[in-house]
């Protein structure tokens, strides 16, 4: 699997492949922590309105949430560049592929 990753995502070593591993794995979590306390703030709280409105509100919330926390704290690991690619290629994926550089495709992520 390390192998097939390290080919896919045009990764130089192991420790590279570690750091964005370990970046994935934080942004996950702490995207998933903040969206709740976020909801919190702009007054939507759980137990107060119906399920059926607050957790798509905190799915949609998730989203950008982790495409701004996914970057920052891919700089702080040194990978900026890497999430930046993986950023953008999400984006298109979600059809946002218009307001995006089509310069940068050359890269895997």
């Amino acid at each position: 699997m390390r192998k097939s990753l390290k080919e896919r995502w045009n990764i130089q070593s192991n420790f590279q492949l570690v750091k964005i591993l370990f970046v994935f794995a934080i942004t996950g979590t702490l995207s998933a922590r903040l969206s709740a306390p976020l909801l919190d703030f702009l007054g939507l709280h759980r137990g107060e309105i119906n399920p059926f409105i607050y957790w798509p509100l905190y799915i949609i919330l998730i989203l950008p949430v982790y495409k701004v926390l996914i970057l920052i704290i891919g700089w702080l690991f040194g990978e900026y560049n890497f999430f930046l690619n993986f950023v953008k290629k999400m984006l298109r994926r979600m059809g946002f592929a218009k307001f995006l550089n089509k310069q940068d495709d050359s890269k895997p992520y």
